[in-house]
């Protein structure tokens, strides 16, 4: 297995995490990656309700949960006395980065707004992630990732041509959005670490996708029409070969992308020479991308011919020495994959929940190491912890919050300690 280590970029820096299911989570847990201390504030009666997006009995957090929030400890904190409230907003003073993403407006009636944090900490970093932007006539409505999707533009540019929209299989309206927050929030603790200001930061999950679709827009603006949808191809489906071809022996996910640039003429006759036709070099019907463009169904014929004939990972092979190609390959074949666990991209994560659980981590390498995966934490696994490392709290003093129900342990952590 690769190396792994704690890359501490962000030591000392402490997060106060009000995220839940995905776009707020994502992001916090990079900060926690990055060495930040990410205390995550869950209500006592079940938590983020991430953890129960498949639901067992007994309960077992489910593997959505698990993913986006290792490395990060958990207070079961009671929102709904005063003196939870309170024990939140000591919290608050010693915290950095303050982060949320629950409905609109919910934060602000539990009197947790920027406006109440940021005079008790003027150095606070104020991170919102919402559906919608303010100022929109959708600004109170609720959103999750396929929703970003829908009217955010990145439904309408995938798909089959003569096809409905279709919503990308990876979750860029969720994690894609909390990316995006990641970026800013790190920029402005580098600002906040020279002028000793705080700022309050909100994107929309909508807003952010047009991020992404920055080459749709660039195609509009030269037609005057909406990008289509181009299956496999380019937006602008100017550039055959360019598509997924099928291989043997014809599994749901058999294909292999075949991508030739029309920036550079030689990719046509290179492939050529890999698929054995070289008598095809030189063929008025296939000679320029224009004539290509006119006979794409035969020259699709020609390709599959090849494929069909051959496993992905043989053409991959083969036509990838010759111009970019890549087979398609599914989740099983990702997370079986044992090169990727040898270079610490995917990680076997021991949870009381999910022994061995296989989570991808952070994928940037720091001096050739990869960050090391810690198991997401059981409800309240750290309350104490928490009230004593950032509070000062004695303890009698986490025993009385305890006793009054302001904060919540875990039963399963506390008898793992015990244990150990």
């Amino acid at each position: 297995m690769a190396n792994l280590f704690e890359p501490g970029c962000l030591t000392g820096v402490r997060v106060l995490d009000f995220t839940q299911f995905e776009a707020g989570t994502s992001c916090t847990q990079v900060l926690a990656w990055l060495g930040a201390d990410v205390v995550k504030i869950e209500n006592p009666q079940g938590g983020d309700p991430g953890r129960r997006a498949g639901a067992t009995k007994p309960h077992q957090d489910d593997p959505y949960f698990l993913n986006y929030n290792s490395n990060k400890r958990s207070v079961a904190l009671n929102l709904k006395s005063p003196r939870g409230l309170e024990v939140v907003k000591e919290l608050a003073k010693k915290a950095d980065i303050f982060m949320e993403n629950f409905a609109p407006g919910a934060i602000e009636r539990l009197g947790l707004g920027y406006d109440v944090l940021s005079k008790l900490n003027p150095g606070i970093i104020y991170g919102q992630v919402k559906g919608f932007g303010a100022g929109t006539p959708y600004e109170n409505n609720l959103a999750f990732d396929m929703i970003a999707q829908a009217c955010g533009g990145t439904m309408s540019i995938t798909g089959q041509p003569d096809g409905p929209p279709a919503k990308p299989g990876p979750t860029i309206g969720d994690t894609g959005t909390g990316v995006l927050m990641l970026v800013s929030i790190l920029g402005s603790l580098h600002k906040r670490n020279v002028t000793g200001k705080g700022v309050h930061l909100q994107v929309a999950m909508q807003d952010a996708m047009l991020h992404y679709i920055r080459n749709s827009f660039g195609i509009t603006y030269k037609t005057g029409k909406p990008a289509r949808r181009a299956g496999a191809a380019t937006l602008e489906a100017n550039n055959p070969p360019c598509d997924i071809y099928p291989c043997a022996p014809g599994g749901s996910n058999d294909y292999v992308y075949v991508y030739t640039s029309r920036a550079n003429p030689q990719h046509w006759p290179r492939l050529l020479e890999a698929i054995g036709r070289k008598d095809l070099i030189g063929d008025a019907r296939f000679a320029t991308a224009e004539a290509r463009v006119k006979n794409q169904a035969e020259l699709d014929k020609i390709i599959t011919e090849f494929t069909s004939k051959r496993d992905k990972y043989e053409c991959m092979r083969v036509i990838g020495a010759a111009v970019p190609s890549g087979a398609v390959r599914d989740t099983l074949e990702l997370l079986n994959d044992p090169n990727f666990v040898e270079r610490g991209i995917i990680q076997p994560v021991e949870h009381p929940h999910r022994p061995n659980f296989k989570m991808a981590g952070w994928p940037v390498r720091f001096d050739g190491q990869t960050i090391a995966v810690k198991p997401a934490p059981l409800l309240g696994q750290h309350s104490a912890e928490v009230m004593k490392d950032w509070l000062g709290m004695t303890e009698s003093q986490v025993a009385a919050l305890q006793a009054e129900k302001i904060i919540h342990g875990n039963a399963e952590a506390q008898v793992g300690q015990a244990a150990a």
